[in-house]
């Protein structure tokens, strides 16, 4: 960027994430949009009110896939660590000015931090709060004691912290918009699953 005017993207090979690691973004992005609507929604209506608006077996249902989810993203989230420290980042199309470039490391940074954070948080919660810790079909290890008064406390900040990733996820997302369709410097094309 010269004088305030954008430079047009210079795009190359370079110019994107491995393709492992965008896979995981996306799909990293769809059980996040899951975990987060079903959280919420169970949060605020409670396991009775939910018993009322979806009946039991939709309920439980709905609780297992949000534990499933919450393990897959814990999961994914560990790959995708391992995937940033070991193909890097690549460079930007168009150098980025200092304030954009600091506050995108600084929500990623936080995004990657809440996203192992919250499921940890609901795994011991849901394990301190004597529930159990499905994965699908499956009953997962508890790791912790049963402690009613420690579980309140944990699905009190689990909550919490899935707040926090609901506001970080809207300002990258807008974030992203702007580059794609107002600074049109290639940023977008940094996570494309259509870029090989």
């Amino acid at each position: 960027m010269a004088n305030g005017s954008f430079e047009p993207p210079v795009e190359g090979p370079l110019n994107h994430y491995a393709y492992i690691h965008r896979l995981l973004h996306w799909l990293i992005a769809v059980l996040v949009l899951y975990s987060l609507t079903s959280g919420m929604t169970l949060g605020s209506l409670g396991f009775e009110g939910s018993v009322e608006t979806f009946g039991r077996a939709a309920t439980d249902t709905i609780y297992t896939l949000h534990k499933t989810s919450g393990v897959l993203i814990l999961g994914l989230m560990v790959l995708r660590l391992v995937s940033r420290l070991t193909n890097g980042k690549p460079p930007y199309a168009v150098p980025l000015p200092t304030f954009h470039r600091l506050a995108s490391g600084l929500v990623h940074t936080l995004l990657y931090v809440l996203l192992l954070t919250m499921p940890i948080l609901g795994w011991l919660a849901t394990a301190s709060g004597d529930f159990p810790v499905q994965f699908f079909a499956w009953n997962l290890p508890r790791l912790i004691g049963v402690d009613e008064a420690l579980s309140e406390t944990l699905f009190l900040w689990h909550g919490r912290v899935g707040v926090l990733i609901l506001l970080l996820a809207t300002l990258h997302i807008a974030a992203a918009l702007y580059h794609w369709l107002i600074r049109k410097d290639g940023v977008m094309a940094r996570m494309s699953l259509f870029r090989h």
